[in-house]
């Protein structure tokens, strides 16, 4: 599975210019580990840098992530927020079922949009 890095830079060469566009539609970043501990530092270094690309929506897809801490939560609520100050919106992609706890405990289950999985497998299923 690729990171989330990755995504993003093959979404910029997919375009054939060594430009960024002005505006781009989606960005994913996909979590390949647990969210919490060291390694929050850096998905929130890589979340903050694909915000700052100001795309309409934001996916981070964490169906790879079995868990995520209170640090998580604070960089994903930092980015939630900076997205709709900005006109955009995050999204959390396919969160496991602990997960989706965690942010329930924490009454942020209405706060984040959600979805299952990525709508192309949908379809395919």
């Amino acid at each position: 599975m690729p990171d989330g890095h990755s995504v993003i830079t093959r979404a910029w060469s997919s375009r054939g210019r060594s430009a960024m566009p002005e505006t781009i539609p989606e960005a994913i970043v996909v979590v390949t580990e647990a969210f919490e501990g060291v390694a929050v530092d850096r998905w929130a270094r890589l979340i903050a840098e694909t915000v700052a690309l100001a795309p309409r929506r934001l996916i981070v897809d964490l169906r790879a992530s079995p868990v995520l801490d209170a640090a998580a939560i604070a960089v994903l609520l930092r980015a939630h927020r900076t997205m709709m100050h900005t006109g955009g919106r995050l999204t959390l992609r396919g969160p496991a079922h602990r997960v989706r706890r965690i942010l329930r405990l924490a009454r942020l289950d209405h706060v984040f949009d959600t979805e299952d999985a990525d709508p192309a497998e949908a379809m395919n299923t």
